[in-house]
């Protein structure tokens, strides 16, 4: 079978790196081009045009800004295939996301980890089981200190999994601040909690706070390898895919009917 030709996107950070690592390291697949933010030169770097044309699929774990510019020139080019792990867009991002998907496949998940999106599920069984009347969510995460967007993609798609699972929407909801004379919690609300600092690759944690009892559900990531090792899947099973905006579940075949 013939080797999966990829390029990165963001070549010079820090999963850019860790990505090339593990793709140089994976027999199914060629590293192709890596490329970074226009103007950068130097350790193999190409233009961007010139990767887009050599790849069956990019990696971009870059900025939501560049990440929807990225988007858009490939469904210019009717291609590559695009796996994009970058997170905190805005709404004409994703819009711009929406409409390059129309035209190529796009995998765009919160994490590459099968663990966090196993956990998804659960958050997700969890709240149907105890509705809002019955439990407080708080869902907590912490990162290293040079993360630039909170609460992390990972955690936004925790509360979104928590928020279906009682039947609403995660913005009617959520609660991402608490500072200063709050007064008490509403009903149904859906909190966040952020650490920076340090090191920490990523940590989340969902707790489900009743009268008398607390569950927690939670995941620490070790190190990059593993969300590297989710998009190396995710690539491999967008390549060829018709047009589209799909996500880790649908990667991992266990989507939501």
């Amino acid at each position: 079978m013939p080797q999966l030709k990829i390029a990165i996107a963001g070549a010079l950070g820090r999963m850019g790196r860790q990505m090339a690592q593990t793709v140089a390291a994976d027999p199914r697949l060629e590293l192709v081009a890596r490329f970074h933010r226009p103007g950068s030169m130097g350790e193999g770097l190409v233009e961007r045009d010139k990767a887009l044309a050599l790849a069956d699929v990019v990696v971009d774990f870059t900025t939501p800004a560049a990440s929807a510019e990225l988007a858009t020139a490939c469904a210019a080019r009717g291609g590559p295939a695009l796996v994009i792990g970058s997170t905190g867009f805005d709404a004409a991002e994703l819009e711009a996301i929406a409409e390059a998907a129309k035209k190529i496949a796009i995998v765009r998940s919160g994490s590459y980890s099968l663990g966090l999106n196993m956990l998804t599920g659960l958050v997700e069984q969890a709240a149907r089981a105890i509705g809002p009347d019955d439990c407080d969510i708080e869902i907590f995460e912490a990162h290293h200190r040079f993360k630039v967007d909170a609460p992390s993609g990972t955690a936004l798609m925790l509360g979104e999994a928590a928020a279906r699972g009682h039947g609403v929407e995660l913005d009617d909801v959520a609660k991402r601040a608490r500072d200063g004379l709050v007064g008490p919690r509403n009903a149904g609300e859906i909190g966040f909690a952020v650490m920076r600092g340090g090191s920490i690759v990523g940590e989340h944690s969902v707790s489900f706070l009743s009268q008398g009892e607390t569950l927690t559900l939670s995941h620490a990531a070790g190190d990059r390898s593993m969300f590297a090792r989710g998009a190396i899947a995710a690539a491999l099973w967008v390549a060829g895919r018709p047009p589209g905006e799909y996500d880790m579940h649908d990667v991992l075949g266990f989507a939501s009917s």
